[in-house]
């Protein structure tokens, strides 16, 4: 194939714009057009009402929806007789079916009960939510925390620091080369952003490394900025964790309440990357000092500094709703349940691990009343990160992601929280909250049943001629589009397959059907990745999705593809059909 004046050669005869034609309505559109309008020509409001009904499973919808449907679609594409115009052509119809707006996947709003205890709640986590790249040395700043926010996340990780002087708070990566940001700016990017996405609760996890003048200058600040938005506990703690719906709008800190020994410990969530990079192992690296240990001969035995304000002290105490703590004494005692209070546990990703493989049973019992943290280990100096699930499943409800990186896992974290209308809390599952008789728990291990069978059907796609620059594929052919489609949950539903590659086409039509197998659909997602094959080189990436299974809509559905970091790729998009049998 060559390039010829703008457009792609194929052989002798024709020219790839013969293959445009692929955008024709599949079978089962002009199918379902023609058995809605009993063979007619235009689609009324009665008649979409009753294929959105019967087809597309929308039992609350109205006529009166319907033709809000037709209005919108009918003044997009007849702009000169759109007040004439009452009914969908085929065309119309199709439209429609494609539109991202009006014939999404998944509910695009708020829907699950929000009365429940945090605990209750997968929760958007990010980790070092201040850097802008790796961990080694890139910028500190505001801005990270002002995309987190505005994609929805809920729970920021500021790591506070002196700075040269002993007399501000800066927010930067201990140990490493990253530029630090001051914390006041932070805080202000966080009042302004806080619910730009969602009207639920921003959790701030702090790792504090300062002294106690510095805590009750942190104090002053957070009060300050955030007024009564921030979020007091009674005297003694809680109890249980209040509900989302009872913290809306209102910013909750945690961090490790102020204790006489300020020496930091083996398990303490700051990454040391660089040192871990080096020669110097990570574990010696996590063993080394921090400055609070030189400000330890001013601390009395109660825990005060003698020489600073006693009240403001108690205040920064006071600030910290959500008491965090590590595993310093063992994985058997972090894990041990406090019936006279509630807490987030902290624990490495590998802790994790050996916490699941030792003690599984007692980490989905921790996690049903207080809050489990888990963070990527040192060594992912570029910002990668961990699969998410492994911590899901034992209902860890904060897996801090490095939401400035990118890749399959990270693409997981975004579906997920595509879920319950992007508010960053995603209800558990009911079977993760019970208690059997004889104290069973959800082992995420156990071979079970089969719950459910989704069927997927890719019918095409569209929108790479403009939502991609063509460079970004073969130069000198069109692309040959192929589709992964897959499940991601616990080990038995874990099944990917593909569909033939269309060639030579900027349109690909695929018609091919596909059928998963689920066992806990509750905690599964769709995993939907397009590729423009490209042998004897490695294929080019052309769009991925994650979507929550129990949350698809049935039907015919538009399904709108994201680039690598998760932002949505402007107009291309997938016509899918999804089915629960």
């Amino acid at each position: 194939m060559k390039r010829q004046m703008g457009r792609y050669k194929m052989g002798l005869c024709f020219s790839d714009k013969f293959r445009m034609n692929r955008g024709a309505p599949p079978p089962d559109v002009e199918t379902a057009f023609v058995q809605y309008t009993e063979g007619g020509n235009h689609m009324t409001a009665e008649q979409l009402c009753r294929f959105l009904v019967e087809v597309q499973d929308e039992t609350e919808v109205l006529v009166s929806d319907a033709e809000k449907i037709i209005e919108r679609i009918t003044c997009e594409r007849h702009h000169i007789t759109k007040f004439l115009r009452h009914t969908l052509n085929l065309d119309d119809f199709f439209s429609f079916l494609f539109s991202d707006d009006l014939n999404h996947p998944i509910d695009s709003k708020v829907h699950q009960d929000m009365g429940s205890p945090l605990s209750h709640y997968f929760i958007y986590t990010s980790h070092n939510s201040y850097l802008t790249g790796n961990q080694i040395n890139s910028e500190c700043s505001d801005v990270p925390l002002i995309k987190a926010l505005q994609r929805g996340v809920r729970a920021l990780e500021l790591d506070l620091w002196p700075n040269s002087t002993k007399d501000d708070i800066l927010v930067l990566h201990g140990w490493a080369w990253t530029p630090p940001v001051e914390l006041i700016k932070c805080l202000r990017s966080i009042k302004e952003h806080a619910f730009s996405a969602s009207a639920y609760p921003v959790i701030i996890t702090l790792e504090d490394h300062l002294t106690p003048d510095l805590q009750a200058k942190a104090a002053e600040l957070m009060k300050e900025t955030f007024m009564d938005m921030v979020y007091f506990t009674e005297s003694g703690g809680l109890k249980e964790f209040p509900s989302p719906e009872d913290l809306k709008y209102r910013v909750v800190i945690s961090t490790k309440p102020p204790k006489v020994n300020l020496k930091k410990d083996k398990d303490s969530e700051s990454d040391v990357s660089v040192k871990a990079s080096s020669d110097v192992s990570t574990d010696q690296v996590d063993d080394e000092k921090t400055d609070e240990e030189t400000n330890e001969a001013k601390i009395g035995e109660d825990g005060f500094d003698q020489e600073s304000n006693n009240l403001d002290f108690l205040t920064y105490s006071r600030l910290i709703a959500i008491p965090s703590g590590n595993a310093k004494n063992g994985l058997k005692e972090a894990l041990t349940i406090d019936n006279g209070g509630v807490r987030r546990l902290s624990l490495r990703e590998q802790k994790f691990k050996k916490a699941t493989e030792m003690y599984g049973t007692e980490v989905m019992k921790f996690t049903q009343k207080n809050l489990l943290r888990i963070y990527p280990k040192a060594t992912r100096v570029t910002s990668s990160n961990y699969k998410p699930y492994n911590g899901w499943m034992y209902g860890a409800q904060m897996v801090a992601f490095n939401m400035q990186g990118y890749g399959r896992a990270l693409w997981m974290m975004h579906g997920m929280f595509r879920g319950n209308g992007g508010c960053g809390y995603v209800k558990k599952p009911d079977f993760m909250m019970n208690i059997g008789p004889s104290g069973e728990v959800f082992d995420p291990k156990a071979k079970l049943p089969i719950k459910t069978t989704l069927k997927v059907k890719v019918y095409m796609g569209r929108g790479w001629d403009s939502g991609f620059h063509r460079t970004c594929f073969n130069t000198w052919s069109s692309p040959n589009f192929y589709t992964r489609v897959g499940i991601t949950g616990v080990r038995a539903d874990k099944l990917m397959k593909k569909t033939k590659k269309e060639d030579n086409t900027w349109e690909p039509f695929w018609d091919e059907e596909f059928e998963f197998q689920l066992t806990v659909p509750e905690l599964a997602l769709l995993r939907v990745e397009v590729h423009d094959y490209n042998m004897p080189e490695k294929d080019d990436f052309s769009g991925q999705t994650c979507l929550p299974v129990s949350e698809l809509r049935q039907g015919i559905r538009s399904v709108p593809l994201y680039d690598r970091k998760g932002e949505r790729l402007v107009s291309v998009t997938l016509l899918m059909r999804f089915q629960f049998v």
